[in-house]
C-alpha cells in the first residue's frame, strides 16, 4: 500500500498526542528505540514516509532492541489470549492438525533454546505448513543470520501493523 498525500487515517495518528501516539506505536512494535524514532518522525505526510520512518529505524535496532522487539511476540502457534492481532496474524494456524500444531510448539521450544529468543516470522498469509517449514530451515543458520532475518521479519510485521493504524475506519 503506498500514498501520495495525507489520509484521514495518517492524520488522526499525526494528530495523537505524544503519549497516546507512543502507546498505540508500541503495539505495533514493542521496541522502545523503534517508538522513539516513529514519534521523531512525526508528522508524516504520507504513509509512505511513515513507513520509510519504520524502515530505518527497524534497520538502525540493537542486538537488544531487537530483542526488546521480539519479546512482545508470542510464539507461532499461541496467540495471546484475547489479542486479536496476533490470532489475526497467526490465522494460518487455525485448523491446523494435531500433530502440525504439537510440531510447531516443539520447533518454536527447540529454536529458541537455540536462538535464545522466539521464532519471529511475518505469518500474515502463510499456512501453518509454511510456517512449520520456515522455522525447520531457519533453525539451522547462525545467530547473525537469523538476526539479519528476524529484523527483515519484524520489518514486514510492524509496515502491516501500521497500515491497519492508519486505516480511514481505525
Amino acid at each position: 500500500m503506498t500514498s501520495t498525500s495525507m489520509t484521514p487515517g495518517l492524520a488522526r495518528f499525526n494528530a495523537l498526542e505524544e503519549h497516546a501516539a507512543f502507546a498505540v506505536l508500541q503495539e505495533a512494535c514493542a521496541s522502545t528505540t523503534w517508538v522513539r524514532r516513529l514519534l521523531a518522525a512525526r508528522p508524516c505526510t504520507t504513509e509512505d514516509e511513515l513507513y520509510a520512518a519504520s524502515d530505518a529505524a527497524t534497520a538502525d535496532l540493537t542486538a537488544e532492541d531487537l530483542a526488546q522487539a521480539m519479546a512482545g511476540h508470542p510464539p507461532i502457534g499461541r496467540p495471546k489470549p484475547g489479542d486479536p492481532t496476533s490470532a489475526r496474524e497467526q490465522g494460518g494456524m487455525t485448523g491446523a492438525s494435531e500433530k502440525l500444531q504439537a510440531e510447531i510448539l516443539y520447533m518454536n521450544l527447540v529454536y529458541q533454546d537455540r536462538f535464545g529468543h522466539v521464532f519471529l516470522i511475518c505469518a500474515t498469509g502463510l499456512t501453518g505448513e509454511q510456517m512449520c517449514d520456515a522455522v525447520r530451515k531457519r533453525i539451522g543458520n547462525s545467530p547473525e543470520q537469523e538476526r539479519e532475518i528476524v529484523r527483515t521479519e519484524l520489518g514486514k510485521i510492524n509496515r502491516i501493523r501500521l497500515a491497519r493504524l492508519v486505516e480511514e475506519d481505525a
